[in-house]
């Protein structure tokens, strides 16, 4: 039996979510598993779909930490079948006393604390004491190291995704009918953060919409930033030239992401915050559309840079703009997006579950 140990798992929405559902799905068909999971308001019905067995954990933040701690202990202590503990986060296995083998799954904010600081001793003294670490990207894995995690420890397994094959017709005729008849399309699909860079995005539309005058940039998600995002718009009179949309359906979303030129997140560093891997970029190459990411991160494991999209200096607009003017310029977003849709189908999950398998 595989014990899965989350906070974040659907259907609640995000990719973290998405990255616990795939590797839990896929370890499922190789053998038991089980998993505890924060509790979400809607649970039941996706609980109930499900072929392995969920205990949902509910309370205040600081006190569920400890009951599922406590939980997860009488669970291991009554199943003697347990072959592996698998977390999506150090502290999840903080407080966790057994000597079945440990994996620990780790993406870059989470870890990204000075070194010799309180935090940082508590992140060594858990991931240096378990069998493995799971890096999902080679940045994050650089990251760890310097940090102070025993590099034998870390393997790199990126996320996978599970193939999209077709999107319903009806909703790509909604797609069109958002963009409407602009033609130059660039898309993001994420949450209003800092080091998401939405703002440098914008930016530099200010230029493009003059090379490009049916430019448009839909942006979808939600978050802290959100007000300070669509007051810049206001600010550079581009309302003509950005849409925001939240709380759509995933199909939708595929739907808009298809019928897109471009994907763009060119993130940058944010104070500890700081994009691990992209796996955005990813679901956007399998419907054919090319990404520009950002220098700083993991989105070069995501992108092989002037072949399935462009890793650019997300600090820096004339970078931003000009890998735009790169993709759109003779449609050339289109040569790339055949190449990362066939990269894509290296993260599919059941080549990236192979890499898993070696480690269990």
């Amino acid at each position: 039996m595989y014990l899965i140990i989350t906070r974040n798992f659907p259907p609640e929405v995000g990719g973290m979510q998405n990255l616990m559902w795939g590797l839990t799905n896929s370890l499922s068909k190789l053998n038991m598993v089980k998993v505890f999971a924060d509790y979400h308001e809607n649970h039941e019905e996706f609980d109930g779909k499900v072929s392995f067995s969920i205990e949902r954990v509910k309370g205040p933040k600081i006190l569920r930490k400890y009951r599922k701690s406590f939980l997860i202990n009488d669970f291991i202590k009554q199943n003697t079948k347990i072959n592996c503990l698998i977390a999506d986060h150090w502290k999840s296995l903080e407080n966790i006393n057994t000597n079945k083998k440990k994996i620990c799954l780790i993406h870059s904010k989470e870890i990204n604390h000075k070194k010799g600081s309180w935090l940082n001793k508590r992140v060594l003294n858990v991931l240096n004491n378990i069998e493995y670490v799971v890096a999902n990207s080679n940045f994050t894995k650089n990251l760890a190291i310097d940090l102070g995690v025993f590099s034998e420890k870390i393997i790199v397994i990126n996320p996978g995704i599970d193939p999209v094959y077709k999107v319903p017709q009806d909703l790509m005729k909604k797609a069109e009918d958002i963009f409407g008849a602009k033609k130059n399309r660039l898309i993001t699909v994420s949450r209003f953060d800092k080091r998401k860079n939405h703002e440098k995005v914008i930016m530099a539309l200010r230029n493009l919409k003059e090379i490009y005058p049916d430019i448009i940039y839909l942006c979808i998600g939600y978050g802290d930033e959100e007000d300070n995002i669509k007051k810049l718009v206001e600010q550079l009179n581009l309302s003509n030239q950005v849409i925001f949309l939240k709380n759509i359906s995933n199909d939708l979303k595929n739907a808009l992401v298809a019928s897109s030129n471009i994907f763009i997140m060119p993130s940058i560093i944010d104070k500890k915050s700081v994009e691990g891997f992209g796996i955005a970029f990813v679901e956007a190459a399998q419907f054919g559309v090319p990404s520009i990411g950002g220098k700083d991160g993991g989105a070069s494991d995501a992108i092989v840079h002037e072949k399935t999209g462009l890793i650019c200096d997300g600090n820096s607009l004339e970078d931003i703009s000009a890998s735009v003017d790169t993709l759109l310029k003779d449609r050339k977003y289109k040569q790339y997006g055949k190449l990362a849709k066939e990269n894509s189908k290296n993260f599919y999950w059941d080549k990236i579950i192979e890499n898993y398998k070696r480690i269990l």
